[in-house]
């Protein structure tokens, strides 16, 4: 499955983006879901994950009531809405897939990866 992210860009501290993450090649059905990020210098870190099984949803405790990771089935499509942004959320946001339905916090339990999408919260 091929995995395209967009809807990055500058964005005051305070303010919102929603990121896409949109497959191609086939369904994201059965595909557990993430979202990382890696800020320059960082190590890439988790930010939120969905199971396809029940839909539960799981984010970081730095993002915990700012974002939230949602998908549209209908357009093969998984988001991440981001608000109240801070200058530490800047940082370039990957989108995965897992071909384990429960999702992970794991970086290295995903098959496929989006490309990035810059992130860039000024203060």
């Amino acid at each position: 499955v091929q995995l395209q992210a967009s809807g990055g860009g500058l964005v005051q501290a305070g303010g919102s983006l929603r990121l896409s993450c949109a497959a191609s090649g086939r369904s994201f059905n059965g595909y557990g879901l993430g979202w990382f990020r890696q800020a320059p210098g960082r190590e890439r870190e988790f930010v939120a994950t969905l199971s396809r099984t029940g839909g539960t949803a799981s984010v970081a405790d730095s993002v915990k009531g700012r974002f939230t990771i949602s998908i549209d089935n209908a357009k093969n499509t998984v988001f991440l809405q981001m608000n109240s942004l801070k200058p530490e959320d800047t940082a370039v946001y990957y989108c995965a897939a897992s071909r384990s339905v429960f999702g992970s916090t794991r970086s290295r339990e995903y098959d496929y990866w989006g490309q990035g999408t810059l992130v860039t919260v000024s203060s």
